[in-house]
């Protein structure tokens, strides 16, 4: 790895100590009242999916869609910020860093907040009797891959544009009816047919169905590797993107 991108997430990781107990906060506070209203509160009703307990059922879909989220979030307004205000990836472009390493540095800061937030979500997990084997050796490999499958494509998205009223169409028609749909609350395969095609394009609908897999204990192997596979795709177009999209803002 090159030193130059170790100092850039070295920059981020100085910068986020300044905020670092808000998100601390929220990281064990979401999942307290997600697990709370949906998987007591729903689980009253709905008991067991596919002969499991249903607060177990939900919270590796609960642990996937945080993953999702911080991946998406971190690279909107972090990136853009760092373009238009702050300035931050113009001033390195000024140093021998180059722009693989500014990317690399950015996600891999963005790596190192999903699995603190990921190791906050397994205590919880564990607090409410949710947590099995299976789910703590997956949920850092998982999450993590997944949180920089969609944080790639969204800082070249981030990159790219030049106004901020464009997260909100990317919050509202995408990372939203991910969220809803990709198998988070309910099965996939419960949705209609015409829209199941559309989950699966889904990084996330992914993420869940290995971390569900390997809460259980029964991965199927074609289907792991398919789903792994998917996720490094996400993550290969999106570093080429990213690094495309840098290139361009910084030579305007």
């Amino acid at each position: 790895m090159a030193p130059q991108a170790i100092t850039v997430l070295e920059r981020h990781v100085k910068l986020y100590q300044r905020l670092w107990r808000a998100s601390a906060f929220s990281f064990f506070i979401l999942p307290i009242l997600f697990l709370v209203s949906m998987g007591w509160g729903v689980g009253q009703f709905v008991h067991t999916i596919d002969g499991h307990d249903y607060l177990k059922w939900i919270a590796p879909g609960l642990l996937a869609s945080t993953a999702f989220q911080i991946g998406a979030n971190e690279s909107t307004y972090g990136v853009l910020s760092e373009f238009k205000w702050v300035g931050g990836i113009h001033a390195m472009r000024s140093t021998p860093v180059r722009i693989p390493d500014m990317v690399l540095g950015w996600l891999l800061y963005v790596l190192i907040v999903t699995e603190v937030a990921t190791g906050a979500f397994l205590i919880v997990a564990w607090a409410f009797g949710a947590l099995t084997p299976g789910l703590v050796i997956s949920a850092p490999l998982v999450s993590g891959l997944v949180s920089v499958a969609v944080a790639a494509p969204t800082t070249a998205f981030s990159a790219a544009i030049d106004d901020m009223d464009w997260f909100l169409l990317l919050s509202r028609f995408l990372i939203l009816p991910a969220v809803l749909f990709s198998g988070v609350l309910f099965p996939v395969s419960q949705l209609p047919g015409f829209l199941q095609p559309l989950a699966y394009f889904s990084p996330l609908t992914h993420a869940v169905a290995l971390l569900r897999d390997f809460t259980f204990g029964h991965p199927p192997l074609l289907a792991s590797v398919g789903n792994v596979a998917y996720l490094l795709i996400w993550l290969a177009v999106g570093w080429w993107l990213a690094n495309l999209s840098f290139r361009r803002r910084l030579e305007d």
